[in-house]
């Protein structure tokens, strides 16, 4: 299940041009949308016509990033012979992230009464009037905040208890019955970005950080034809911590923000949650199966703070592990 890495191929000056021309509609629909997130445009280097390439390698973002996260890693694969695509995840070109990007909610007809009982209640409306006026210097609860923001929803909805598990158990028959979402939309948008190489000879390498890492892994499993390698660094499978994960799928209704990566930027708990749900679709059997056929390197960090290790050990071991060709490398985070 290797790849020799010293294959080359060398692309024509017709085939660059076209992958170009598909790439750079792209990113002008992308900069003339109204609603354009600054600094958010996808970027790509390739080689000149006429030079051998190892191949093309599509780099996913982490989540609430952009693209130039990743910019030293596309610069030392350039350096080293390959073409690079940085994309972006889904809609996070756009702003404001509660209208474009994925986000996972209550239906209305739950939604709304649960709205009306919270601001009917001292306790809950006593944290969210004292969130800070820019949300994006909201800092996530300590876990006993979390525990007893959760305990108060339950205790003014008690319904919520037989909702809740429908987006906390993977494939819940109940969840459509009582949630909105469009977490799918990663792959769909993964799916275009990789149909924009079409053109391009050689291997397909996918790249991923965080939710980036999930959707390098589910466009594999997708694409197993098409990807030669995916590399995922720290793949957002699932969300590391039950108190956080239960804390998580409940603020949605109370309209709670976190802060981005970009300290002027700021997101809906939600649009975490649909993250998490897509992570669940990754480690759906079929794509498991999937990527026993893909050579995966899964790069995680120790004291994880947003994917839950022991899943993505199991997840790992489930694609084969090392006896069906993968790796895996276990870091230190860096602070």
């Amino acid at each position: 299940m290797t790849t020799n890495l010293e294959f080359t191929v060398t692309p024509t000056a017709e085939q660059i041009s076209r992958t170009q021309t598909r790439i750079n509609a792209y990113i002008q629909s992308v900069e003339s949308n109204p609603n354009f997130r600054t600094g958010s445009t996808p970027y790509y280097g390739f080689h000149e016509p006429g030079k051998p390439i190892r191949g093309t390698v599509i780099i996913f973002h982490g989540f609430s990033a952009k693209p130039t996260q990743l910019k030293e890693l596309s610069d030392y694969l350039f350096t080293n012979g390959f073409n690079y695509y940085q994309a972006n995840l889904a809609n996070h070109t756009l702003q404001p992230p509660d209208k474009y990007w994925c986000q996972i909610d209550l239906k209305p007809e739950i939604l709304d009464p649960l709205r009306e009982k919270v601001k009917k209640d001292r306790v809950l409306m006593d944290f969210i009037e004292n969130l800070p006026e820019n949300p994006s210097q909201f800092l996530r609860p300590s876990a006993m905040q979390q525990l007893s923001l959760v305990s108060r929803l339950l205790l003014i909805e008690p319904r919520l208890l037989d909702i809740v598990p429908a987006i906390e158990r993977d494939d819940d028959p109940d969840f459509e019955r009582y949630f909105n979402s469009n977490h799918m939309d990663y792959l769909t948008d993964a799916r275009q970005r990789l149909a924009e190489l079409d053109e391009m000879p050689g291997a397909i390498y996918v790249i991923g950080l965080s939710v980036g890492g999930a959707i390098a892994l589910g466009l594999a499993a997708d694409q197993p034809e098409r990807v030669t390698k995916v590399v995922a660094y720290a793949p957002l499978l699932k969300l590391y911590e039950p108190t956080m994960e239960r804390y998580i799928n409940l603020t949605g209704p109370l309209d709670v923000y976190e802060k981005s990566w970009n300290p002027d930027e700021s997101f809906p708990v939600g649009a975490l949650t649909a993250s998490a749900k897509y992570g669940a679709y990754v480690r759906k059997r079929e794509n498991i199966k999937a990527l026993q056929k893909v050579p995966t390197l899964m790069v995680l960090t120790e004291n994880e703070d947003a994917a839950h290790v022991p899943t993505n050990r199991n997840f790992f071991n489930d694609i084969g592990g090392e006896k069906q060709g993968h790796r895996f490398l276990s870091i230190k985070k860096v602070i």
